[in-house]
Parts: C-alpha cells; sequence; structure tokens
C-alpha cells in the first residue's frame, strides 16, 4: 500500500501528458460527449423507458381484472392483451408517420402529408448512423411511442367494462390508435399549431390520459350504466373479483410511470440529461405518494373509514397530475400536486356517480379530470407555460376527442347492431356471454 502511494504520483505526472492529449484529441466525458456516444444513450432512454411502459399493460390488465366482477374477468385479460396488440399494428401502418410529420403537412401544423407504415433503419447501419438518423434511432423512438398510444386504448378498457360488446370495442381501439390519438399528439408532439402556441405537455397529461379519459367518458354517456348499478336514486355497489389484484395493478403501473416520465426527457447524452431524468424520477414518486395519502385522508373525513380503491386511484391521479410537469416542481410542489391529483378524484367519482356516468374502475376521474388539472399546474411552476394557453390546449383536445369519439361510437352502433351485449349476457357475466366460457364454470361466477 505504502508503495502505490509512492508511486502514485509518479504514475500521475507520466500519464499527465498523454489525458491532456486526450482531451484535446476527443470529447471531454459529460462536456462534449461524441455524437456516437449521444445517439446510444438517447437510444437506451427511449428503450428503456419504452419497456417500462410497456410493463403499464400488464398494471391496466390487473387493475381492472381486480376491479371487475369475477364473471367478466376473462373479457377484460381479453381486452387488454388484443388492444395492445392492435396498437402495435396500427400505430406502424398509419400512426406514427401521421404523429410525426417532420415538417411535412398537408394542412400547415393540422394535418400531417406522410401517410403509410412507419419505417425503421437499416439491418447493422454503420457508426454514421448518429448523422443519418438524427439523435436516437427510428427503433428506439417508434418502440418507446407506440407504449404511449396503447396507454391511450388501456384508458377506455376500463371505464366501459362489463357491458361492451368485443368486436366494436376493438375496432373503435383501431381508429383511436391509428387516427385520433396520432393527429391529435401531432398538434403538440409533432411539432403542430399546438406547439407553436406555446401549449405545454411534457409526458401527455392531455395528449395521453385526458384522450383516452374523452374517449372513455364519451363511450360511457353513449352506452349507458351497468344493469342495476343505479336503483331508485341510489348507487349500487358492485364489488371488484379481487382487491389484492387491482393493487398489484397500481404497483406495476407506478413502476411504469418513471419509464413514461423518465423516458419523455428524450436524452440522456449529457450530464445535465441525466440529472433532469433523475429529477424527473424523484418528483413523479412524490406525487404519487401525495395523490395516495390525500385520498387516504379524504375518505377517512367524508366516510369515516379509509376506502382502498379511492386510495389506489390517488396514487394514479398523482401520477397522471404530475406528467404534464415532472421537471421543474421541486419535490414539495410535486407532492402538492399529487395530493389536489387525489383530493379531485374522491370528490369526481360520487359526482359522476349522480349524474348516472358508469366509470368501472374510475378512470374518468384519474385520467381525464386529473389530466386535465395536470396540464394546468404546468403554469404554476414552469415560467414558460402560461394559464390561457394551457387552457387552449386542453379545449381544443377535448373538443376533438369527443367530436372524433362520438362519431365513431355512433358509426359502430348503427353498423353492428349496437355496441352493448344483451341484457341476458350482461348478467350472466361476459365471460359466458362474448367468450363462451361456459365449460369453465369457475371463471363465470360472480
Amino acid at each position: 500500500m505504502k508503495l502505490l502511494k509512492t508511486l502514485a504520483p509518479a504514475a500521475a505526472l507520466i500519464a499527465l501528458p498523454t489525458l491532456g492529449l486526450a482531451q484535446d484529441d476527443g470529447p471531454v466525458p459529460g462536456v462534449n460527449a461524441s455524437t456516437d456516444t449521444v445517439f446510444i444513450f438517447n437510444s437506451l432512454l427511449f428503450l428503456i423507458g419504452g419497456f417500462l411502459v410497456m410493463w403499464m399493460a400488464a398494471g391496466f390488465a390487473m387493475l381492472e381484472a381486480g376491479l371487475v366482477r369475477s364473471k367478466n374477468v376473462a373479457m377484460q385479460c381479453m381486452k387488454n392483451v388484443v388492444l395492445f396488440s392492435l396498437a402495435a399494428i396500427f400505430y406502424y401502418l398509419i400512426g406514427y408517420n401521421l404523429m410525426y410529420p417532420l415538417g411535412t403537412w398537408s394542412v400547415d401544423g393540422v394535418l400531417s402529408g406522410v401517410w403509410g407504415p412507419g419505417v425503421l433503419e437499416a439491418v447493422g447501419v454503420t457508426a454514421d448512423a448518429a448523422d443519418d438518423y438524427g439523435y436516437a434511432s427510428t427503433g428506439s423512438d417508434f418502440f418507446f411511442q407506440l407504449m404511449f398510444c396503447a396507454t391511450t386504448a388501456s384508458i377506455v378498457s376500463g371505464t366501459l367494462a362489463e357491458r361492451i360488446k368485443l368486436w366494436p370495442f376493438l375496432i373503435f381501439v383501431i381508429v383511436l390508435t391509428s387516427i385520433i390519438y396520432p393527429l391529435q399528439a401531432s398538434w403538440k408532439w409533432g411539432g403542430g399549431f399546438l406547439d407553436a402556441a406555446g401549449f405545454l405537455d411534457f409526458a401527455g397529461s392531455t395528449v395521453v390520459h385526458s384522450v383516452g379519459g374523452w374517449a372513455a367518458l364519451t363511450g360511457a354517456i353513449i352506452l349507458g350504466p351497468r344493469i342495476g348499478r343505479y336503483v331508485d336514486g341510489r348507487v349500487v355497489p358492485f364489488p371488484g373479483s379481487n382487491l389484492t389484484l387491482a393493487t398489484l395493478g397500481t404497483f406495476i403501473l407506478w413502476l411504469g410511470w418513471f419509464g413514461f416520465n423518465g423516458g419523455s426527457q428524450l436524452a440522456m447524452g449529457t450530464v445535465g440529461d441525466v440529472a433532469d431524468v433523475s429529477r424527473i424520477f424523484a418528483n413523479t414518486n412524490t406525487a404519487a405518494a401525495g395523490g395516495s395519502v390525500a385520498a387516504l385522508i379524504l375518505t377517512q373525513i367524508m366516510y369515516k373509514k379509509p376506502d382502498l380503491t379511492m386510495v389506489l386511484n390517488g396514487a394514479l391521479a398523482g401520477l397522471v397530475s404530475i406528467t404534464a410537469e415532472p421537471l421543474t416542481p421541486t419535490l414539495g410542489a410535486a407532492t402538492i400536486i399529487g395530493a389536489i391529483g387525489g383530493i379531485l378524484v374522491v370528490f369526481v367519482v360520487p359526482m359522476l356517480d349522480k349524474l348516472k356516468i358508469d366509470d368501472v374502475v374510475g378512470a374518468i376521474p384519474v385520467h381525464l379530470v386529473c389530466g386535465i388539472w395536470g396540464t394546468i399546474a404546468v403554469a404554476f411552476t414552469n415560467p414558460d407555460a402560461s394559464f390561457a394557453t394551457q387552457l387552449y390546449g386542453i379545449v381544443v383536445v377535448g373538443i376533438f376527442t369527443i367530436v372524433a369519439s362520438a362519431v365513431v361510437w355512433f358509426v359502430l352502433k348503427l353498423v353492428m347492431g349496437g355496441i352493448r351485449v344483451s341484457e341476458e349476457e350482461e348478467i350472466t357475466g361476459l365471460d359466458m356471454g362474448e367468450l363462451g366460457m361456459e365449460a369453465y364454470p369457475e371463471f363465470s361466477k360472480g
């Protein structure tokens, strides 16, 4: 050890000229990293963020399966697997290029001029890929953005559970993931007119979550409530099949959200980018914590006992609320933003019941209401945001999504002989009525 201490200064002196030459001739880590390095780390961020967001599909499936009655569990699992698959195919065929026109507009800032399948890099690209393909690989960007698209469809699935036919729902998913979601997303993330107006939505409180919420709300109104849900002016409780499963789903979503928000930094090639990603992780986590604790306390005050489903949705509400701006708030501000989201959920759930809007899993309060709140809250922590512009973006996206969704739902209702299962099938359960699972009676009880 003494020998090493003695030799260390001499070794440093010998190495110093070499180190100096290296700094003169090449990049300095953390200051001016090479183009290849930036390209690799940015692509890696997209890939890691993408598979974390993909894991959210499991979270949605578990949450919904736990909150529906046992006679509809298989149907929810079926819908979540297939909607994810359809999103993958149709976002590739139409949505990706529609969402990112790369400056090629048929209607400037409104409608992409690029219609057709997405195209990835050639196999075995060389080191000049960083110059040819930009700041990250096309494959990593496509994969990451696809996961956001699929998330939007998952939001709709839970709200309309236990009474919608499978095939009309899947056709709606195709339209949502190939046209409705990518088109409005292009207005912000594709460099469209909302982006030009200064509308800010870092990771999608409006672009992703409120779009799913608006589509779900429109469908719920057209579809109507479940049989027996509202009787003689009172709300009849329909307990979920498995709250353990719903809790697991919530934790899976919480984990996936680190990819959702952290990956939306869109860069990991500098010290500043990595520091920002870590800040986003911390703010995302504390917002979820704030939402769940706020829901816990408020349900104790209002109902004299805490409500687990409200606490679960409170955590998700906090996550949605912070998604529009997870970078600029302090930890304290992020906690408050999330807590307000949790409070909103506790108040909006019974409000929807009073309006006889039947939302099985609470997706409308979580994704729509808190998506709106989170988008407005950007103006409190980001000096580049204005309340007027944030409200403008919310209204534009809301009107477009409501009108587009309503048209699709009404067309499906007309063409497919209705979008709702028969009364008998609904009472028996969709596992039996839609999936023919009478051979497995253990799955259709409840």
